[in-house]
């Protein structure tokens, strides 16, 4: 007896030493493994949070117009601006002891591993909203031990190196929504037209039930089975004390309103436009050393809403429907932003940007350019030239033979004022010979256009290539006194951390030209509105003069296959350009009246109830009513009279009834009997 009970605790001694030799052994086997996972993730550091973010654009008062994603469109917001049922709800269904834990919940671990164990393969995820953020981060969704694993070493390492918010704040902008919606805003503006912080308690229910699996519960395509989770949802908040019975019982009966259709029916916001800001971006961005594949960015661009609104709906009234293009640009002479711009009819057929893209003839639009240059060099616009049948001959001995658009010559000389309102070519032609091609080349240089002009007498007509921005920043350098304004889209760039890292210069006052030539220039471009120019050719502005109601300085052009229009205000400048994409030439009166009609007509829509602002003569420059014909001053023989502005040194001395004016002007030639070329009638 003595020996049994002897062998028994031997044995029973022997039981207990094995099973305090495994728990020391389990025990240390585990601070071991603990250890080394401590040490892995101290030598491997915090996992990086960086995921892609979308980039906002703002118009110029701050309202959203559009966004930039490469291939996850995610809006990141902050916890507090996230609805608190929103927060509620995913913590409820996803994880509801996520504050409590270190990353892992082993009760639900160890119940899906034996499901998992009984089904021989992976049936059903324990995933924390911890674990869940490691595979949003870092993984892919694939079922597999391997990613599991994985998938653990990360989370464990988020925990370790970020609290809670972080965590939470993190999951809810990766997770993705179905419809290339990622994160919870983004999923909010999609579903329902508003911000994540503005979710009511059965609106988050929705948001959260997509989460499950975006391709069975979206509300689009699902609507039976996103309601039935949707009301799971709810159930789970009230159970967990989360909401109360009250609440839950108005979020199961309030309808669910959806405004996915609105988002896919919206169209965006000035594509060209946003197109040429994130061109700009990324220039701004890689001069401060930052990469624009961060993503996050708020800009703020210039675009004026109201100003492209008005410019996309005057095309869309006054463009043919027969494959006939656009550009279109408007900028403020004050600061080159530019405020609104469409680069073509169509931008899901067409992203090419017409406007700065494409190089065309401007045809007459060069012409201020020239008589800008002439300004400078003994030009003035009572310089008077017979601008008659010419022909030039080249070196080569080639000629070249210039004619008006409708094939008429001047029977009298002509004075610069008028060559620009009618647009005489002939004038334009014999002013480049006399000003010279390398003065031109500079001051279109200066102006902004960035061509080699050939040295051949075409040149003066426009038949070199340019683009409408480049004209139209031409015409707003002159718009803003002669001064060196470049054109930009954005005031200011902040980061995914709202740190302004851009934020638009001001720009130099650098005059490129004076500001008497530039105010000059600009009166000289009112009068192609003026019916008193009218002679062998019209003023070609007057099948827009009805509409004007306030003072314009514009200038046409035209050429067989392009069609230009380019003007101002003091406050705003703006180009138009028409023609086909295919070498095709203008025939029918709609191709050839739309430049016209939608300049006109934007400038009074933009205008409207504003007060009209004139041109403004700086020191330097003298007002004088002059005869047209003879360029004397006016008095009451002389009926065809016109204000002229001229610098001090220009101004006329004889009247217009002045008998050596009136002899010149009834002939072609002076006492001498050489043609007239140039001269003015001043002291």
């Amino acid at each position: 007896m003595q020996r049994t009970v002897y062998v028994k605790q031997k044995k029973r001694r022997l039981f207990l030493r094995r099973i305090i030799l495994l728990t020391v052994t389990a025990l240390t086997a585990m601070i071991t493994m603990y250890g080394g996972l401590l040490l892995y993730a101290q030598i491997t550091g915090a996992p990086s949070l960086s995921v892609p973010k979308a980039s906002v654009f703002l118009d110029q008062d701050g309202k959203v117009i559009g966004d930039h994603f490469a291939a996850e469109r995610r809006y990141w917001v902050e916890l507090d601006e996230i609805s608190p049922f929103l927060i509620d709800a995913v913590v409820a269904t996803e994880d509801r002891h996520f504050h409590s834990h270190h990353g892992f919940d082993y009760k639900r671990i160890a119940g899906a591993l034996l499901k998992d164990i009984k089904n021989r393969k992976k049936v059903e995820g324990a995933s924390t909203i911890t674990q869940q953020y490691a595979r949003n981060l870092h993984l892919t969704h694939a079922k597999t031990w391997k990613r599991k694993i994985n998938e653990a070493l990360i989370a464990f390492r988020l925990e370790r190196f970020y609290d809670k918010e972080v965590i939470l704040e993190g999951y809810l902008n990766t997770v993705y929504f179905g419809h290339g919606m990622y994160g919870v805003e983004a999923a909010s503006n999609f579903y329902f037209g508003k911000s994540a912080k503005e979710l009511t308690l059965e609106e988050s229910a929705v948001i959260t039930a997509i989460a499950k699996g975006p391709s069975i519960y979206s509300p689009v395509n699902y609507p039976e089975n996103s309601t039935r989770r949707k009301e799971l949802i709810i159930s789970l908040m009230e159970a967990q004390g989360v909401i109360s019975t009250e609440q839950a019982t108005r979020a199961m009966e309030t309808d669910i309103v959806l405004k996915a259709d609105e988002w896919r029916n919206k169209k965006k916001i000035a594509p060209y436009f946003l197109d040429e800001v994130w061109r700009e971006a990324e220039k701004v961005l890689a001069a401060k050393g930052r990469y624009p594949a961060e993503g996050g960015w708020t800009i703020r661009t210039t675009l004026n809403a109201h100003h492209q609104q008005i410019a996309e709906e005057v095309i869309e009234k006054w463009m043919p429907d027969n494959g006939l293009q656009i550009g279109f640009t408007s900028i403020d002479p004050a600061t080159g932003g530019i405020t609104s711009l469409v680069g073509g009819t169509d931008y899901t057929e067409s992203p090419f940007n017409r406007a700065t893209q494409a190089r065309r003839q401007p045809g007459s639009v060069i012409k201020p350019v020239l008589y800008a240059a002439a300004l400078e060099n003994g030009f003035n616009p009572l310089t008077f030239l017979m601008p008659e049948k010419t022909i030039f001959t080249y070196d080569n001995g080639e000629t070249y033979e210039p004619k008006n658009v409708n094939g008429k010559f001047a029977s009298q000389p002509i004075s610069l004022a008028q060559a620009l309102a009618i647009s005489d070519n002939i004038y334009a032609v014999k002013t480049l010979e006399d000003v010279g091609y390398k003065n031109f080349q500079g001051m279109a240089e200066r102006l902004g256009i960035d061509v080699n002009f050939p040295t051949t007498p075409a040149t003066a007509l426009g038949t070199t290539e340019v683009t409408l921005m480049d004209m139209t920043n031409a015409y707003n350098r002159v718009a803003a006194g002669g001064v060196d304004i470049t054109p930009n889209t954005i005031i200011s760039i902040t980061d995914a951390e709202g740190k302004t890292i851009y934020e638009r210069p001001k720009q130099k006052k650098k005059q490129i030209m004076s500001e008497q030539d530039a105010f000059v220039l600009t009166h000289l471009m009112t009068g192609m509105f003026d019916p008193v120019f009218n002679d062998y050719s019209a003023a070609t502005g007057l099948s827009m003069r009805q509409k004007q109601t306030r003072p314009y300085a514009a200038k046409s052009g035209t050429t067989i296959t392009d069609q230009y229009l380019i003007g101002f205000t003091p406050s705003l400048t703006a180009g138009v350009w028409n023609g086909f994409d295919v070498d095709k030439q203008l025939e029918t009166i709609e191709d050839k009246a739309a430049t016209k009609k939608i300049w006109i007509e934007f400038m009074e829509e933009v205008h409207s109830g504003k007060t009209p602002e004139p041109f403004i003569p700086p020191k330097g420059v003298s007002s004088v009513i002059v005869d047209v014909e003879t360029g004397g001053l006016a008095v009451a023989e002389c009926e065809r009279q016109r204000l002229v502005y001229v610098k001090e040194k220009d101004v006329p001395q004889k009247l217009c009834t002045d008998q050596s004016l009136q002899q010149m002007k009834s002939s072609n030639k002076d006492e001498k009997g050489f043609n007239l070329f140039p001269f003015s009638f001043f002291d």
